[in-house]
């Protein structure tokens, strides 16, 4: 039996409930049917999101070697949506996450050289649900802007423990770089603009600090907790002991050092599990799962999930997520196979929050709610496009000579893919629902699909021209990461770090845009 609808009340549901009682009927067993609404709950929420840890790097997804059993908890207590997709690198997917909308209309095009900047204009999330009465606080990695006005203080987040760029230790010219010396080990870490020397691995760092901050305001007012991995991003500085877990089980020696940081992070949301069950909060807590982008450092392991592309790609194996909902007595564990994305995170976390958008905030948002989904995984779901473009021009350079070089569209049948064009594209066409690892290019036989998709491509690529607002942006000489660093504890730049910081001296920035089958930080 299905309803003609899915209720959007406690009251609603109630009554579904009660009518099949009476009838005699059992609940339907692919319906998720919820202890009351999803839609304005307020729970506290927890995104955590990983780096560079493909779809495939857990053993939920069937990895032959590495074992998750706390993701793999997360997934089987939860709302698994099977078909999500992020940006092929990760300062995009962040900016798609926390403003709703494609990262070209925020500004961000790449991940270094002022292009990782989220516009000064862009609402996030953080500030949205902070309007809700939420507070909200980033353990980890931002790599959304270094300077003071870019910072997640000045984003909507009341507590921030952040490293600096895109990944602890990076030093890259211009506005991207973490505080200078940085390891995985031991790290400094900037906690409410003061740098901390913390002790111990990064990931532990990170969850232990929102454990704390958590556990000392968890029954003050809804949370936001944004716990955002730098591992297993490279470059692979792993602990000993969680490297020995795989040692000899993996033919390339560094994909033992991959998997350990995937088990150490695994770990983790073991414990961050067990603490809500412990503070009493696990049924008052919605915890969000996800990867960023796909795989890198998995792939020395042999494994991706059958998919073709990777990270730095817009094949399916360079997009799609992992994107695990847990919330016991709310959310029913099943699969949700509807076409999604991360433009959808923010609506979707801004309805269960109650929060009200100003009709500004409304019309800016690209992406839709997933509450129907949450509330019934087979609900009804409107027919969409996903456009994907890695970005990543050189700097400087005219991006229509880019136009067509690593991007995509994908609907829920269609993925179009041109790998390696440029002004002019080289398209291939995929049934991704026949040929999920898209072996088969039938572009030659459906030319119609392709000038259609093809159009709206031309059409999406043309729109969010207008957001491109750091490409011209002159960068500082010295990181301001590191420049906050040596104001608070003294010091000057090295030799290292001015070869480093200077656009002719550093090899990344001397490089053309990555090529099609690169996997770039």
């Amino acid at each position: 039996m299905k309803s003609p609808g899915v209720p959007r009340t406690a009251t609603g549901w109630r009554v579904v409930l009660a009518i099949l009682w009476i009838l005699g009927l059992d609940l339907p067993p692919d319906r998720c049917l919820l202890a009351g609404a999803v839609a304005g709950r307020r729970p506290n929420v927890i995104l955590v999101l990983t780096d560079d840890q493909g779809y495939g790097d857990m053993s939920c997804h069937g990895h032959p070697v590495l074992r998750t059993p706390n993701i793999d908890r997360v997934h089987r207590e939860g709302v698994r949506f099977v078909d999500f997709h992020v940006s092929p690198t990760c300062s995009p997917t962040r900016a798609a996450l926390l403003t709703g909308r494609h990262e070209f209309r925020s500004g961000v095009t790449h991940t270094i050289l002022e292009r990782e900047r989220l516009a000064l204009d862009a609402t996030t999330l953080a500030e949205v649900l902070r309007s809700a009465g939420y507070t909200t606080g980033i353990f980890g990695k931002w790599h959304l802007g270094d300077e003071p006005a870019h910072q997640p203080d000045r984003r909507g987040f009341d507590e921030v423990f952040v490293h600096g760029g895109g990944g602890i230790g990076q030093t890259y010219p211009g506005s991207c770089g973490d505080a200078p010396g940085n390891t995985y080990l031991d790290p400094e870490i900037l906690h409410n603009g003061v740098f901390e020397k913390t002790h111990g691995y990064c990931t532990d760092v990170f969850f232990e600090q929102a454990f704390r901050w958590i556990g000392d305001r968890r029954h003050d007012r809804p949370f936001f907790a944004y716990i955002a991995c730098n591992a297993p991003h490279a470059p692979l500085q792993v602990r000993a002991e969680d490297e020995a877990r795989y040692a000899g089980k993996v033919a390339h020696p560094k994909a033992a050092k991959f998997l350990g940081m995937v088990a150490n992070i695994d770990d983790n949301v073991g414990r961050l599990l067990d603490r809500l069950r412990e503070w009493g909060i696990d049924r008052d807590t919605l915890v969000v799962f996800m990867t960023d982008n796909g795989a890198d450092g998995g792939l020395l392991a042999g494994y991706n999930a059958g998919m073709r592309g990777a990270k730095g790609t817009a094949f399916l194996g360079g997009t799609r997520a992992a994107s695990l909902w847990r919330w016991p007595g709310t959310l029913h564990p099943s699969d949700c196979h509807a076409l999604a994305a991360h433009i959808d995170f923010f609506p979707t976390i801004a309805e269960i929050a109650g929060a009200r958008l100003p009709r500004p905030v409304r019309s800016r948002i690209e992406g839709r709610s997933l509450v129907p989904l949450l509330e019934d995984p087979g609900a009804p779901w409107a027919e969409r496009i996903l456009f994907t473009h890695l970005g990543r021009w050189p700097k400087g350079s005219d991006p229509e000579s880019a136009r067509y070089r690593v991007a995509a569209v994908r609907t829920p049948r269609w993925h179009l893919v041109s790998p390696d064009g440029g002004r002019e594209p080289h398209w291939m066409l995929f049934d991704v629902a026949a040929d999920p690892g898209e072996k088969t290019d039938l572009s030659a036989d459906n030319r119609r699909i392709v000038g259609a998709l093809s159009a709206k491509y031309d059409r999406w690529w043309n729109s969010v021209r207008k957001g491109w607002v750091n490409e011209t942006a002159v960068g500082p000489r010295i990181n301001p990461f590191k420049e906050r660093f040596w104001s608070q504890r003294g010091g000057q730049p090295s030799a290292e770090d001015q070869r480093l910081m200077d656009m002719e001296g550093n090899p990344a920035t001397r490089k053309p845009a990555a090529s099609p089958g690169a996997r770039p930080r």
